[in-house]
């Protein structure tokens, strides 16, 4: 991540539970640093706060759709939440339910 494209906020620092709020703008300069990010965040359950964010596009959408998969992969909870309605018809257009970045691991049901 560099210091001009911030892409998220940690407010968790335990490897058990780690929440990180995303910004607004996921562009394609965003994605490096998200996926950097995200990978340094492997190991434990994952809550990302997407609240904020006002426009994605495709490469930090597969940043995220990945992330996903190894979080599912690794058994640990991955859930990102919060998206406003413009970026949730942003992902229908892109074919990607919201729901695809909820991912709990069985003992969470």
């Amino acid at each position: 991540m560099t210091r001009r494209t911030r892409i998220a906020k940690s407010n968790g620092k335990s490897i058990g539970k780690m929440k990180i709020r995303l910004d607004p703008v996921l562009d394609i300069k965003a994605a490096a640093p998200l996926y950097a990010l995200l990978s340094s965040r492997r190991g434990g359950d994952l809550a990302i706060d997407a609240s904020a964010v006002e426009r994605i596009g495709g490469q930090c959408l597969q940043v995220l759709l990945a992330a996903r998969a190894r979080w599912e992969a690794d058994q640990r909870r991955f859930l990102i939440e919060g998206f406003s309605p413009d970026v949730i018809a942003t992902l229908r257009l892109m074919g990607i339910e919201p729901a695809a970045f909820d991912h709990r691991r069985e003992t969470d049901a």
